[in-house]
């Protein structure tokens, strides 16, 4: 049989649905008595033997080593997200802490997401995500210098994402106040919108003819936007509450779990993932071998991309066993994602007094 979604009748279908239910609530093996209670069909146990039998020779099944019962196969589970989940609704406290913890987090777009994955960690006890992709097209979309005394100023710079960075910088001649005022308005008529690569020499000899006299601050101010840029355009994966899949019979094997801590420490495979598969504004779920990482193939993850006006700004995920309870992972990140979207402005406004990174 090929196992086309279509060739399942109703029958197959609730047993399917009962049976991973079941798996994803105790994560053992499900036999045809516990179907037969926990789905109250009108039928023998014996027939749903039969059924089970069937949905494991069209591969949505499979049977572990001598078990009476059955788990659900990467197929059934992908059969289950796409045609059989229900809906989960959330908890009243669980759609306070969301809007409470995103409100107290306004600002910041990786502050937002790093708040947000420690959420998603906690409601779902899973493990959270934050993902800021690689572009290739980050810049600038406003720039603010802060005076702060003859020889230091911070410049503030928010990037094309939505992401505010700050550097302290040390300048080796005195510097007046207005000379810093003149700087953000030469950066914001001049950079605005060019990626590293169109901030070319003939431009940065326009910033210091601007400059006059103050010519001598456009060399390290320059030298700290190239590295922001190429620092913002690295891609950024944060995990939250990695802890959390311990509890998991399924990551017992300390050599499997190294190995999976080392993909997202890398963080270039889940990069890669996102970015070939988070085009869109809809959620994604990769489970087991769809991941196309080894190491992930005992595990699922979803992620919901962050876009604003058709711009992808990031994504926020949640891994955990293939037997994740997908239903609430589903609704969390949807709930997040909505507040994220909501609470983004189309390019965010610099906070005075912003944090320097340097």
């Amino acid at each position: 049989m090929s196992g086309k979604p279509g060739e399942l009748s109703e029958r197959k279908k609730q047993i399917l649905k009962a049976i991973v239910n079941a798996h994803i609530e105790g994560g053992e093996p499900v036999g045809s008595k516990s179907i037969l209670q926990a789905a109250g069909m009108n039928c023998s146990s014996a027939t749903i033997r039969n059924e089970m039998a069937e949905l494991e020779e069209m591969g949505y099944l499979e049977q572990p080593h001598a078990s009476a019962g059955r788990v659900p196969s990467e197929l059934g589970y992908r059969f289950y997200v796409d045609s059989l989940i229900e809906h989960y609704a959330m908890t009243t406290q669980e759609i306070a802490q969301i809007n409470n913890l995103l409100r107290a987090k306004m600002g910041e777009l990786d502050q937002i997401l790093s708040a947000a994955s420690h959420l998603a960690s906690a409601l779902t006890n899973y493990t959270g995500i934050a993902i800021q992709p690689r572009s290739g097209s980050v810049s600038f979309s406003k720039f603010e210098g802060i005076y702060l005394d003859p020889s230091h100023f911070i410049l503030i710079a928010v990037s094309s994402t939505g992401t505010v960075k700050s550097k302290h910088i040390h300048t080796e001649f005195p510097l007046e106040e207005a000379a810093v005022a003149q700087l953000t308005q030469v950066l914001n008529e001049t950079l605005v919108n060019l990626t590293a690569e169109r901030i070319t020499l003939p431009i940065i000899m326009d910033l210091e003819a601007r400059m006059g006299t103050e010519s001598g601050m456009v060399g390290p101010v320059i030298k700290v936007i190239y590295d922001l840029l190429n620092e913002l355009d690295s891609g950024e994966v944060r995990v939250s509450g990695i802890d959390q899949l311990l509890q998991y019979p399924e990551y017992s094997d300390t050599q499997q779990f190294r190995a999976l801590l080392g993909a997202l420490e890398k963080k270039d495979d889940i990069l890669d993932l996102v970015s070939s598969n988070g085009n869109e504004s809809d959620i994604n779920v990769l489970i087991g071998s769809e991941s196309s990482v080894k190491v992930m193939n005992n595990s699922a993850l979803v992620f919901k991309p962050i876009v604003k006006d058709g711009k992808t700004l990031g994504a926020i995920g949640v891994l955990g066993p293939r037997r994740m309870d997908y239903a609430k992972v589903l609704a969390t990140l949807e709930g997040l994602s909505g507040n994220i979207e909501n609470m983004i402005q189309p390019s965010q406004q610099i906070k005075d007094g912003g944090k320097s990174d340097g």
